[in-house]
């Protein structure tokens, strides 16, 4: 790639960084947070779920504004809008003022990141180019969590609203930058193939109802049986709402979804293990640092420290994994990522109340390694062949199943440890749901694998292959083995 599409990827790769990190430093901030403004548990709980909650609930409509209203529209006014909420986080008094902050923030990210995905999947040519710029995508979005961990303890030592200000600063280098290498773009056609132009209102409004409801209803799972029956009847209604969407869709001159877009079973693969490995990373992670803060009783710095080797996906992402991919392709890859994560939360299942870290720390590699081997990938898969008018809605449906996945590892994880009693007992029962996501996770890759296998021998080699492995470094093995799909 030129210098300057680097320049546009490292910009790019900025606004997941930016969401990463700023998760990140707040979960490490929180219970000081808490102590500074007296805040009540529930209070200091919304904190953290009211992101999620605008994350999960507007990324459906988010990506696909991307395609509607244009992409760089799209970046630049949410993360504009991104840097004034966590501008007003840093200056709260109160907690109404926070949770206002944090969910108007969840919302601009669930605008601004399948917008920046979308640019990327239409700037880059698809192949090798494409790959590796998703892949370096990734890896920033697990170098920001990671680093998020650290940061948070340390600018937690010199105030808490430092965790706030510190992505305004961000944001804003993120900001100007984008301006000036985002490239401009015409207002997208209002009638383009399949999408016929048009703003669909009942299906935006249907849609962000059912994923809030939704996205509300399992950050209650967390609570375990108290209060089922309002658990229960938020589902229900998030559920009514989606097939309220759906008979919308159905009707609509100009729907704000294409379902026959979840006709494509890549698409529909890529998303179903991107939500089952992300909740599970997620939910071990939350498992561990209630394990070593709760149970052991380190310190929040020492816990993000001793995570940090979590973050070597970072590194192996951009690196390791496009050679994998193009030897092996995407399919194959993820499942190997799937089977890394089976094994290493299976290590930990037996952990004891005195572990040391290196009793740890195999099961703390082998979850970043597999991470690394997974995430690009479904990215990859969960995007690729997808015409370019519908790139944004791609990301959008890749996205709200990480959020969601993050959403339902959390809750599960917490509700079966408040079911097992607590204590070292409930910290192995919760581990085990982490285990069984990425157990139906390599389940449902394993389909991809085999249904690939069986199409490639029927590609036929072009008459330009010879050429293109002796011009291309990319290309090192024949085409049909990186057209292994999800």
């Amino acid at each position: 790639m030129s210098l300057r599409a680097w320049s546009l990827l490292l910009v790019l790769s900025g606004t997941i960084f930016l969401e990463g990190i700023d998760v990140a430093m707040l979960a490490v901030a929180v219970p000081t947070v808490r102590a500074d403004l007296g805040l009540t548990t529930g209070t200091a709980a919304w904190v953290m779920s009211a992101y999620v909650l605008g994350y999960a609930g507007f990324t459906l409509l988010g990506g696909r504004a991307a395609d509607l209203l244009g992409r760089r529209r799209m970046l630049l006014g949410w993360l504009t809008v991104f840097l004034l909420f966590s501008g007003l986080g840093g200056l709260a008094d109160e907690g109404w003022t926070l949770i206002l902050a944090r969910f108007v923030t969840g919302v601009a990210a669930a605008f601004m990141t399948p917008a920046a995905l979308s640019i990327i999947t239409t700037s880059y040519e698809e192949g090798p180019q494409r790959n590796q710029a998703l892949l370096v995508f990734a890896g920033t979005a697990a170098g920001g969590f990671s680093l998020g961990l650290v940061i948070g303890g340390l600018l937690t030592q010199l105030g808490w609203r430092w965790v706030f200000f510190a992505p305004v600063l961000l944001a804003a280098a993120i900001l100007a930058a984008a301006i000036a290498l985002v490239p401009k773009e015409p207002r997208p056609a209002r009638a383009k193939g399949s999408v016929r132009g048009g703003f669909d209102l009942g299906g935006a409004l249907t849609a962000a109802g059912a994923m809030l409801l939704l996205a509300y209803g399992i950050i209650r799972l967390e609570h375990g049986l108290t209060g089922w029956q309002v658990t229960a009847a938020v589902l229900a209604a998030g559920l009514l709402l989606a097939a309220a969407f759906v008979a919308v869709e159905r009707r609509a001159a100009a729907p704000l979804v294409r379902l026959g877009i979840l006709r494509k079973a890549s698409l529909v693969r890529a998303d179903l293990g991107a939500l089952l490995f992300v909740g599970s990373f997620f939910g071990f992670q939350f498992v561990a640092t209630l394990y070593l803060q709760e149970l052991r009783g380190w310190s929040s710095l020492q816990t993000a420290l001793a995570l940090l080797v979590m973050g070597v996906d970072a590194v192996l992402a951009p690196t390791l994994t496009p050679r994998l991919v193009a030897r092996f392709g995407n399919a194959r890859v993820i499942l190997g990522g799937f089977v890394l994560a089976v094994v290493s939360y299976a290590l930990f299942l037996p952990v004891g109340p005195d572990w040391s870290y290196a009793a740890m720390f195999p099961t703390l590699f082998l979850t970043g390694l597999a991470f690394a081997l997974a995430y690009g990938p479904l990215t990859i898969a969960g995007t690729e062949g997808i015409a370019e008018e519908e790139q944004g809605l791609a990301g959008g449906l890749l996205t709200t199943a990480t959020q969601f996945g993050s959403a339902v590892g959390i809750a599960a994880v917490t509700a079966v440890y408040g079911l097992a009693g607590g204590g070292l007992d409930g910290f192995r029962a919760a581990l085990v749901v982490p285990l069984v996501m990425v157990v139906l996770g390599a389940v449902i890759t394993a389909t991809g694998v085999r249904g690939g296998a069986a199409r490639t021998p029927e590609v036929p080699e072009t008459p330009e292959a010879p050429e293109t492995l002796e011009t291309s470094e990319a290309a090192e093995v024949p085409r049909p083995a990186t057209n292994v799909t999800v």
